[in-house]
């Protein structure tokens, strides 16, 4: 059995291990990573990149059912869909060996198998069960990702009932849909399937669809979702899925104690993750797990000395770019560069890549006035701007949030056309903590669709100008 040395261990391949390791490599620490599947994780994979080749298809298909719009014309238009699964595949294939490329450029080893701690500064790598390598380490970073949730009753059986795993790779598309669960990953799903002709319905057991969202955007957003013919039960529950032949039956209960049953040819669930803790040896170690997540400090650092846990098999929120960015703050603190700061959350963008999109940062308006402050509320439409009249996307907002003492930028919320795009601007200014001053006095280009962020500022001051 092969025994290898190493200054620092990383044990999973996605978004926040990869770069933990090629930050610790640029840092110049011999650096090892474990991966037992696909370098890139859940996110490059099955996830964040895929979804997005699927929802552009999507995107694509849309806008040619409205060529008259723009005052063209196309005759027999239509889909193959195994070709559109095709694409999204060889994209996260794409990017997948660039992955393999930056690792090996940046000369960090990589393992194949499942890392799992074994023992004070010891990984043991496995592969059918068996022991292949043993690697030691004074630091190891644990970053397994996490994987859907099943609820009980809501079993999935891979051909009529789905995770994201499965909807995105599906034989034949489906007539119809049912979507159970509203955040992000569902919407999107929900998104894709409508524009391609599927009927699309969603089930959430909250009070409103996109809970983490401002309350406004999320209005907003069921409304312009339920204008394209997808429909929407929120206070709902799924308590039973019967499978047929080709189809599910699921039975919801409904504000007010009643029921309504629905059937599809196809679920999805979208309930939310668990954090991949099984196999990784922390019995009889100091790391400490809450709700299937392990916990942490500021620093990534777990209750085990030398032992780190970051992205998405940590704390909220499970995002690729906070797992990211987590990955270098970790090995940075390691390595002690003296300008780290911890990971504000409040500073972290929320995108979701539905049509229309919907893109966040910072305090909702509800959040703020909970957390205290006295604030000042901008809004601006798509309707009001030149470039989106233009492009024909007239359905959005801008609406930002600003702390009304102090005239910080407290949050941002989109939605409408490129606002996925669009949000890292205010991300900069919540960075920089930017106040209404500073993004008034920013000159933004003309004709673009920025220009609603600047008009969204100016009127939280009664100073828009063209609304």
């Amino acid at each position: 059995m092969a025994q290898h040395a190493f200054d620092l261990v990383v044990i999973g391949g996605g978004p926040g291990g990869y770069v933990a390791a090629i930050r610790a490599a640029q840092l110049k620490m011999k650096v090892a990573l474990v991966e037992r599947e696909h370098l890139g994780g859940i996110c490059l994979n099955w996830g964040c990149i895929p979804t997005k080749a699927l929802l552009r298809s999507s995107e694509i298909f849309h806008l040619l059912h409205n060529l008259g719009d723009y005052g063209l014309e196309a005759k027999e238009v239509g889909f193959d869909f195994a070709k559109v699964i095709k694409r999204s595949r060889n994209v996260a294939g794409q990017l997948n060996r660039g992955v393999q490329h930056l690792l090996r450029k940046n000369k960090v080893t990589v393992f194949d198998g499942q890392g799992r701690l074994d023992g004070k500064q010891t990984v043991a790598v496995e592969r059918d069960g068996k022991t292949v390598d043993v690697l030691t380490a004074p630091h190891i970073i644990l970053a397994t990702g996490a994987r859907a949730r099943t609820l009980p009753g809501l079993e999935l059986d891979g051909r009529l009932i789905w995770t994201y795993k499965e909807a995105m790779v599906p034989d034949a598309m489906p007539g119809s849909v049912l979507v159970i669960g509203s955040g992000a990953i569902g919407i999107e799903f929900a998104s894709f399937f409508h524009a391609m002709g599927a009927e699309v319905g969603v089930v959430e057991v909250l009070d409103r669809i996109l809970p983490v969202e401002d309350e406004e955007i999320s209005a907003f957003a069921r409304k312009a979702f339920e204008k394209r013919g997808i429909k929407i039960l929120t206070k709902a529950t799924v308590k039973e899925l019967k499978t047929a032949a080709d189809s599910v039956t699921a039975t919801v209960a409904i504000e007010g104690g009643a029921t309504e049953t629905i059937t599809a040819e196809r679920v999805i669930l979208a309930v939310g993750i668990v954090g991949n803790t099984e196999g990784l040896g922390l019995e009889g170690t100091k790391v400490r797990v809450e709700k299937t997540h392990v916990v942490t400090d500021p620093w990534m650092a777990t209750g085990e000395p030398g032992v780190y846990a970051l992205g998405d098999l940590a704390g909220p929120p499970w995002l690729a770019h906070k797992a990211s960015h987590e990955g270098v703050l970790c090995v940075e603190r390691i390595r002690g560069l003296k300008d780290t700061h911890p990971l504000d959350v409040t500073k972290i963008p929320g995108c979701t890549y539905c049509y229309p999109q919907v893109a966040s940062v910072g305090l909702s308006e509800q959040a703020a006035k909970a957390a205290g402050h006295e604030i000042k509320v901008g809004r601006f439409p798509y309707i009001g701007n030149g470039k989106a009249i233009a492009l024909g996307e007239t359905e959005g907002m801008v609406k930002t949030v600003f702390d009304a003492a102090t005239g910080e930028l407290l949050g941002a919320h989109m939605i409408g056309a490129e606002v996925t795009e669009l949000i890292q601007g205010f991300v900069l200014a919540r960075q920089m903590e930017a106040t209404e001053l500073d993004i008034m006095a920013t000159v933004y280009p003309h004709p673009t669709l920025s220009e609603m962020m600047h008009e969204s500022a100016l009127d939280a001051y009664g100073r828009a100008i063209h609304f």
